[in-house]
């Protein structure tokens, strides 16, 4: 069957264009100048709850992201729609450079790395002093990411009714780390939150900890009402805003200026992404009896300038150990 008559030029004819023939792309991208600052409170589903000034407002990661996710604390540049209300949506351009990272593998063995907190300050490892008996191999584990992130670690010990902190101190005592113990009629009543607030003014500081150590009860203790003005706007169909025990939550701690991070309580903390000669830096009265060890030095070994420099009297010999049992944390499992 004819399409065209007889007398038809080039211009009657329909062509398709090839690939080749679309607009071409440029990798150049817009600079968003006028995007506003947020911080980002918690991610549910790909979705990111932020804040922004005052108001808290849903967003999505920008596709000129590609694969760089945004996390709990990142602060990060948004444009759209801003003003917060019910099914608005803005988007996420630009994810600010980030001051500290707390980052866990599922396991040893495993090579995906998930950053937990991004700018958090401290790292509050909350363990139960009984029931459940405590981990001292996972609050290692928690130490060496802490140091490794550039997080100042905060040990906090609950259910001293049940008992006592003494031989978890001595064991953490050579590393100076701050704590607080706590019972559990002062989780009921108060006096554990205040005494703990007092090491979160003015800090972004994350909790850890696995179940049943009265981490969240603490947490809830801490910012009572924050967590319901937050996660209160949940959309029942994509349950946007919601908090639950799968993702980490962002709340800022009324009268002290600082926020708490509360995290998902872990079974393990897999350390396959730390460097072990980056956790030296967590001990400065160490570190410089490492300028005489050999080339690669796990800092373990008998050629190990550190201990000459212990024998001579510039650290205390607990210090070395303390270090040497948390370089040793990734070749042994967390129940050991």
């Amino acid at each position: 069957m004819r399409r065209y008559g007889k007398h038809t030029d080039e211009d009657d004819i329909r062509t398709r264009p090839g690939r080749r023939n679309t607009r071409p792309r440029t990798s150049i991208r817009p600079k968003h100048e006028d995007a506003a600052e947020g911080l980002v409170l918690t991610v549910d589903r790909g979705r990111l709850t932020c804040l922004v000034d005052d108001r808290t407002v849903m967003a999505m990661k920008a596709r000129e992201l590609g694969r760089k996710a945004a996390v709990v604390g990142d602060r990060v540049a948004l444009v759209g729609d801003l003003s917060g209300r019910k099914d608005t949506l803005a988007r996420i351009v630009r994810i600010e450079e980030r001051t500290s990272v707390l980052r866990r593998t599922a396991d040893d063995d495993d090579p995906y790395e998930r950053v937990v907190v991004a700018n958090a300050d401290q790292l509050a490892i909350v363990t139960a002093l009984a029931d459940p008996e405590p981990r001292p191999r996972l609050i290692d584990r928690c130490l060496v990411a802490a140091y490794d992130g550039g997080l100042t670690p905060l040990l906090v010990m609950t259910k001293s009714d049940l008992a006592p902190p003494d031989e978890l101190l001595e064991l953490y005592g050579a590393l100076d780390i701050p704590y607080v113990v706590t019972s559990r009629e002062e989780l009921e009543n108060g006096d554990a939150a205040d005494r703990v607030r007092e090491h979160l003014a003015g800090k972004v500081t994350a909790f850890v900890g696995h179940s049943g150590v009265g981490k969240t009860t603490l947490v809830n203790a801490l910012v009572p009402e924050e967590r319901r003005r937050i996660t209160g706007h949940v959309n029942a169909v994509t349950g946007r805003g919601r908090h639950t025990t799968t993702s980490a939550l962002a709340l800022p701690l009324a009268g002290a200026g600082g926020w708490v991070v509360d995290t998902p309580g872990v079974r393990s903390f897999g350390l396959a992404h730390v460097d072990p000669s980056r956790v030296i830096h967590a001990f400065p009265d160490l570190e410089p009896g490492t300028e005489g060890c050999p080339r690669a030095c796990s800092h373990d070994e008998p050629d190990c300038a550190l201990d000459q420099w212990v024998a001579d009297g510039h650290a205390d010999p607990a210090r070395l150990y303390s270090l040497r049992r948390l370089l040793a944390t990734r070749e042994r499992t967390e129940g050991d």
